[in-house]
């Protein structure tokens, strides 16, 4: 099927890995031009009709600055896709947590998609339309504990906002939906100090043990697996398209299955 990608120009933020850079890859793919941000850009630099631009998107000006490369050159911006985000386990709880822990992940996971967001709604709407993508989680509405209770609260913002932006752009041709991954083979989850080595450190075991109890913990995942980052990126790449012209507003869960409400 030709998702009528080709000659779109893209912006990703956090595309250097995980998600984030199996999303570049597959627009990249697709025949779009993909302005790609990231602290890290050695993942970036050979691939075919990406341009990396090594950004810190945590300052409040920088998104803005990564979108304006778009404006720049090649001269628009079609699709945002908002992906770069962070989790640390709050391994002791709620009362152990300050204003400072809810404002940081408040302002990687929340703050740089909301000021990516304005700074591309305005040339959509100049241009007639646009795709804006963003990567939330399960954790927006899903809480088997309270460990990432400050990331949870910062992806539910971001469902809110993907939700009142559909309702307001949706006449102006702007389409804004959200991804909601469950567990994914990344960094966050498998790296050094991921999830589940964090949580391992926590109950003296190895972090495939980890792994395994805070699946079971979930009540499993029907599929035996966590979801692969290509698989979220062709979410994404289904979303920016115009064959989804008339999705909005929108939320997808990604998850094998470990949601088991409707």
């Amino acid at each position: 099927m030709d998702l009528e990608l080709d000659g779109k120009v893209a912006v990703i933020t956090g595309a250097g890995a995980g998600i984030g850079l199996a999303t570049t890859k597959a627009l990249a793919g697709e025949g779009a031009h993909v302005i790609a941000g990231s602290r890290e850009i050695e993942s970036l630099v050979d691939l075919e009709n990406v341009t990396p631009v090594a950004i810190d998107l945590g300052p409040p000006e920088a998104p803005a600055e990564l979108v304006g490369r778009a404006i720049e050159d090649p001269g628009r911006i079609d699709v945002l896709v908002n992906n770069v985000g962070a989790v640390k386990l709050r391994m002791d709880g709620f009362l152990a947590l300050s204003d400072e822990d809810f404002e940081w992940s408040m302002q990687v996971n929340f703050f740089i998609a909301l000021r990516a967001t304005r700074a591309a709604l305005g040339p959509m709407v100049e241009a007639g339309g646009g795709a804006i993508v963003n990567i939330a989680s399960v954790n927006a509405f899903y809480h088997p504990d309270g460990n990432v209770i400050d990331y949870g609260a910062a992806k539910a913002a971001v469902l809110n906002l993907n939700k009142a932006l559909a309702q307001e752009f949706g006449p102006q041709g702007v389409r804004v939906n959200a991804i909601s991954p469950g567990p994914v083979e990344t960094a966050l989850w498998l790296g050094d100090h991921g999830v589940a080595q964090t949580v391992g450190a926590a109950m003296g075991v190895d972090a495939d043990t980890a792994r395994e109890r805070i699946v079971a913990g979930m009540g499993g995942i029907p599929s035996g697996r966590f979801t692969r980052p290509e698989e979220v990126a062709t979410l994404v790449t289904l979303l920016a398209s115009e064959r989804t012209a008339n999705v909005t507003g929108a939320n997808l869960v990604i998850d094998g299955g470990l949601i088991k409400t409707t």
